[in-house]
């Protein structure tokens, strides 16, 4: 009887979801990215992990931090997910929020990016990429469901592993949708398994980019939330064009995740930052 009403409460949400997932993820893919029969799909394997930080300084600032460690597979094996490096990825900000269901973050980003083919002379070990970024978060509650809309900018500095390469500056624009839904509690709180899938599209521009659409990333995550600790993982599909000419990418990537939260004003009101 349970399992029913909450079904029935959260249909229109769901629905919401995965129709929006489906509407970027599928919707015009055939033509925008297959132009010619000459196109090939290269698919390759990845593994991230992620640590999220949120701090709570005050009533309207939180602290906000990501620390990520990726793999990529193998050169000559493109299933073995963790063959070589690829990133060690550094995200900081503050956050103000702004009204209940509206906060606004910025900050700087630190990546290394490591060469492709580790041992070849031709490329550097690791480059440096700095970024400014900037964001503002929606929050839009559907009963048991928060559904979130993301829009991130971003102002890389960036080059290629290649010896010698130069920087160029590039922006970058991503629109990512995505839901909590609680299974076995009424909403998110503590002792909570959830699902969190979501769908984030990617922009760049620059004098030197020739596809402004970079990627469409699809993910689907489980978790579990304990105390102030929330766990969560799953696959993520992503597809995009790659460096070569009508040559097109994806990627299935697994993501397994911890974000810690914690609240300075009041250690007993930790929890209630959990999905925030």
């Amino acid at each position: 009887m349970y399992l029913s009403k909450f079904a029935k409460q959260n249909l229109l949400a769901l629905g919401i979801c995965f129709w929006t997932i489906s509407a970027f993820g599928q919707g015009d893919a055939p033509q925008q990215f297959i132009p010619s029969e000459r196109t090939n799909l290269l698919a390759t394997t990845e593994s991230w992990n992620g640590l999220y930080l949120k701090f709570r300084l005050g009533d309207r600032w939180l602290w906000y931090q990501e620390n990520h460690y990726r793999r990529r597979s193998s050169v000559d094996n493109r299933g073995d997910f963790i063959g070589r490096m690829s990133q060690i990825y550094n995200r900081f900000g503050f956050t103000y929020l702004a009204r209940d269901n509206f906060e606004i973050t910025f900050g700087p980003t630190l990546v290394w990016n490591f060469t492709p083919d580790p041992g070849n002379p031709e490329f550097v070990t690791s480059t440096l990429e700095p970024r400014f970024w900037h964001q503002w978060l929606l929050v839009q509650p559907m009963g048991r469901v928060k559904l979130f809309h993301q829009f991130r900018f971003e102002h890389r500095f960036k080059r290629d592993n290649n010896v010698g390469a130069p920087y160029n500056y590039t922006d970058r624009f991503r629109y990512k949708v995505y839901a909590y839904i609680p299974i076995n509690k009424p909403r998110m709180e503590n002792h909570t398994f959830f699902i969190s899938p979501s769908n984030e599209i990617f922009f760049e521009t620059g004098s030197h980019i020739t596809d402004i659409l970079e990627e469409n990333r699809i993910y689907t995550a489980i978790g579990y939330t304990h105390n102030n600790f929330m766990f969560f993982g799953g696959h993520m599909w992503t597809y995009g064009p790659s460096a070569i000419p009508a040559e097109y990418r994806q990627r299935h990537i697994i993501r397994l995740n911890v974000m810690y939260t914690l609240d300075f004003r009041d250690s007993r009101n930790v929890r209630r930052a959990l999905v925030r």
